[in-house]
């Protein structure tokens, strides 16, 4: 019945799911944000938290590098500039060359910047998404359908309701996957240096290429990062870094007004706080399958796979290992459903893409249902992740592969 069911996961049943879900999200969203003022339907500010990056620009225009990391200073400042933002309050850790980045969204005002930031984040998915169909030539029959899912993709929309920075994320990722497949180690590594800006997305990568000994992309995500961190020391001092160093540090003490809402996380630290009410327990069953997900992967990493299905293992041991990962980062996955999406349309005879098939649309869904952990206490899409990050290493066991030609 199972297999019945998923053999109608057809082209043309999956355009008029995407099509019914895409419907339905922006439907909501442009109902949310119809509203006169800066406050929505639901009386949250709208772009919410891009919100604190408007804040951190507005610091950074003012050379306020001691103010980087302090709530109070960035809670005032921020109802002084969008008087709608009185009494809301952000956890400060991003490092302190975002603010230079998002200094030229301070100097407009804060709808202006908000519009301009969701179409450049718009842009930047959409781009990435059509940059790897391009290098998908089993989906070029599939145009219609691939635009769809892009577009129905609830990570996506998760990004602009949010107004968050994934798309950056995503764009690193894309061009660290174009460096691969034409072998410049050294420019993979400046792309993923630049996911300094969330740390906690590079845990994976760090993991995978140090065992693996790839120097070319640990030395390129050093000094990516290196330049990153320097520009901000010439801006403000090395105050700045020191202090976000510090604030770093603290993170653990700091979880529970980072996290708010751990429904809305998809990882496996969160998997198991919200899980096992035991803190220590669940830490340690963190660990283990941490553990298990990395020589996983590592394994995959050095198997015969083709580069697409490896780099698809990497893009899902990112989510699973990173220890705070929110669901609008769950964009970085669009490439991974591309490319295994790829590889199953082409080896449409092998028996492997069926439960590939269910696993992918599990894992494209799942997303919506998060909330409903708030009442079960079991975050659906990470199991259903980590199946998939097994079904792609246990591929090489599989006889029909043939040997890596990258």
């Amino acid at each position: 019945m199972l297999a019945s069911a998923i053999s109608r996961l057809t082209a043309r049943r999956l355009r008029a799911h995407g099509s019914i879900l895409a419907l339905c999200l922006w439907s909501v969203y442009l109902w949310n944000m119809t509203t006169p003022g800066l406050l929505d339907r639901a009386g949250n500010l709208k772009g919410t938290d891009f919100l604190h990056f408007y804040t951190l620009g507005s610091l950074a225009l003012a050379h306020r590098g001691a103010d980087l990391y302090s709530m109070r200073v960035q809670a005032a400042l921020a109802a002084q500039r969008v008087p709608a933002a009185a009494g809301i309050v952000y956890l400060p850790l991003y490092p302190p060359q975002v603010s230079l980045f998002f200094a030229p969204f301070a100097r407009m005002s804060y709808p202006s910047a908000l519009a301009l930031w969701l179409t450049l984040s718009s842009l930047t998915y959409l781009l990435c998404c059509y940059a790897i169909f391009r290098a998908c030539p089993s989906l070029q029959s599939h145009k219609l359908t691939t635009a769809i899912l892009a577009l129905a993709f609830p990570a996506f929309w998760h990004l602009v309701a949010w107004g968050q920075t994934s798309a950056l994320a995503l764009a690193c990722f894309t061009a660290a996957y174009f460096a691969l497949r034409a072998q410049h180690e050294f420019l993979a590594g400046l792309a993923l240096g630049c996911l300094i800006f969330k740390p906690q997305l590079a845990i994976a990568a760090a993991i995978v290429f140090v065992i693996t000994f790839r120097w070319r992309i640990i030395l390129g995500a050093i000094l990516s990062a290196l330049a990153q961190l320097t520009a901000a020391w010439l801006y403000y001092g090395v105050g700045a870094v020191r202090d976000w160093i510090r604030i770093l540090r603290n993170v653990p003490h700091l979880l529970p007004l980072l996290e708010p809402r751990l429904y809305q996380t998809h990882c496996l630290r969160t998997f198991w706080t919200m899980l096992i009410p035991w803190p220590l327990i669940s830490l340690v069953l963190y660990v283990i399958t941490a553990f298990l997900i990395s020589v996983l992967t590592v394994t995959c990493w050095r198997s015969r796979s083709p580069l697409p299905l490896r780099y698809s293992a990497l893009l899902l041991a990112t989510i699973l290992l990173a220890p705070h990962l929110t669901v609008y980062d769950l964009v970085i996955l669009a490439p991974a459903f591309l490319l295994i999406s790829n590889w199953i349309v082409s080896e449409s005879r092998d028996p492997a893409g069926t439960g590939f098939k269910l696993l992918l649309y599990l894992a494209f869904v799942l997303p919506l249902v998060g909330p409903l952990a708030r009442w079960t206490h079991l975050q659906l899409s990470v199991p259903v992740m980590a199946a998939l990050l097994y079904e792609l290493w246990n591929l090489d066991r599989r006889s029909h592969l043939v040997p890596n030609t990258e």
